[in-house]
């Protein structure tokens, strides 16, 4: 019974802070679409857009971080300290590179860029400005991250935690005044949305130092930057192949959307705040898995690495389903704040209602994709699911349904959401047969 307690104890202290601090990022999002959405359905389209492409970077850095979660995890429960520094610095240093590669992209391409994913030229001009300046916070991003994943393992969650909610409010504040010009500033519109969030993603980075400084000494933290080894890349390529082809994917898909017409695009754009917001309050959960069956692994424990995942599992299914119900209650007064078309708020409408008949399913992947079968270190496992879900099924599915049979964006969103059920089916598979348990060495 005391085991019992404590795993619910550590679960508790380790998946709140984090669905809580996934929640506040998402917020960023939301409180932008939200303000932007009083200026009508161009600017919520043009957002939405350049998210598209921005998440392309973030699904990349996620992968990044979750490796650093791996590593950092197992190195803690065999008690090795110098495995824990190394392989923080190794992923710091990935983390930025991207950061540097994505930045330089967006700053010199955003036009070329957007128009692939829209014909409207009004649409396109407005995400290429929102993507310009956005570009500007993925360096603080990166190094903000890799250094929740490193606060998170050392059983300091609640730090990243404070950290995000001083970025969110920071956020708000400066969308209000940037984006309808108060207290003196320019009205920058969609443009001001971007500088705050830039602003606020930076002032989290700085909270992050201060707080790895006050702890890190004490903790014996040193530098300890080495040449990635092969047990690293088999663990780092799979999860970059994996993240790089699912945000290919989801891009394919805001293409799909951005084709049908600027007021569909507008309705997906509404629904996007929604889906962040569910799955991050799920998403502690995953990391909980990554780091509670990683340490159990790392121990060299793999029966009771199998069944914390199993209650995690459950834990994920009631979560969601409850989630499901609330969205269901909330999403007409949340459609109804944007100032947009009475159209784009009837698909948005249509939309949620999919959405919330699909979570349920999502969250089940994204506990068992982005935790359990990563934290043995097999991500070529995860690697082969992802594929032929989005691949095989997903994307197919999607481009038959917009041009070829013709059908709303209602109908198109369900049958390209088919693919959860794909990948669900083999992940229980992998799940139960236990090949992706084991023991990284260091």
């Amino acid at each position: 019974m005391k085991q019992i307690n404590s795993f619910h104890s550590m679960v508790l202290r380790l998946a709140l802070p984090v669905a809580l601090q996934t929640m506040l990022q998402s917020s960023f999002s939301l409180i932008d679409q939200l303000m932007i959405g009083q200026l009508g359905s161009v600017e919520v389209a043009a957002i939405g857009l350049a998210g598209k492409f921005s998440s392309m970077f973030s699904v990349l850095l996620g992968a990044v971080a979750a490796v650093a979660g791996i590593m950092l995890a197992q190195a803690m429960g065999a008690g090795d300290r110098q495995s824990r520094n190394r392989g923080f610095c190794l992923n710091l240093s990935l983390a930025l590179g991207l950061a540097a590669v994505f930045t330089a992209v967006c700053l010199l391409f955003p036009g070329s860029i957007m128009s692939l994913y829209s014909r409207d030229a009004a649409t396109v001009q407005t995400a290429a400005a929102y993507l310009r300046l956005v570009s500007l916070s993925f360096l603080p991003m990166a190094l903000s991250s890799l250094l929740a994943s490193l606060l998170r393992c050392m059983d300091r969650a609640g730090l990243p935690l404070y950290a995000g909610l001083a970025a969110a409010v920071g956020n708000t504040g400066l969308n209000y005044l940037l984006i309808f010009g108060k207290l003196g500033l320019p009205a920058l519109g969609v443009e001001g949305a971007a500088v705050a969030t830039a602003l606020s993603q930076l002032l989290n980075m700085v909270i992050l130092l201060v707080a790895l400084g006050k702890c890190g000494a004490g903790l014996g933290l040193r530098w300890e930057w080495g040449r990635p080894g092969r047990a690293y890349l088999a663990i780092l390529l799979p999860l970059l192949v994996t993240e790089l082809l699912w945000s290919l994917g989801e891009n394919v898909y805001g293409m799909i959307y951005g084709r049908l017409g600027t007021e569909p695009c507008a309705a997906m754009t509404l629904l996007n705040p929604i889906q962040s917001l569910v799955m991050g309050a799920l998403s502690g959960l995953a990391q909980a898995a990554g780091i509670l069956v990683g340490r159990q692994l790392g121990a060299g424990r793999r029966q009771e690495a199998y069944e914390q995942a199993k209650a995690l599992l459950r834990y994920g299914l009631l979560g969601s389903a409850a989630l499901s119900v609330l969205l269901l209650l909330l999403g007409r007064p949340y459609i109804g704040l944007y100032q947009v078309e009475p159209a784009v708020k009837s698909l948005a409408w249509q939309l949620t209602l999919v959405y919330a008949a699909v979570s349920p399913i999502k969250a089940q992947n994204m506990i068992l994709g982005s935790g359990v079968l990563r934290s043995g270190g097999k991500t070529r496992y995860v690697m082969w699911i992802d594929i032929i879900g989005t691949w095989a099924f997903g994307v197919p599915l999607g481009l038959l349904a917009a041009f070829v049979w013709g059908l709303t964006i209602p109908w198109v969103y369900l049958l390209l959401s088919l693919e959860e059920g794909i990948r669900l089916a083999i992940s229980l598979s992998v799940f139960r047969r236990k090949g992706w348990m084991q023991q990284i060495s260091s």
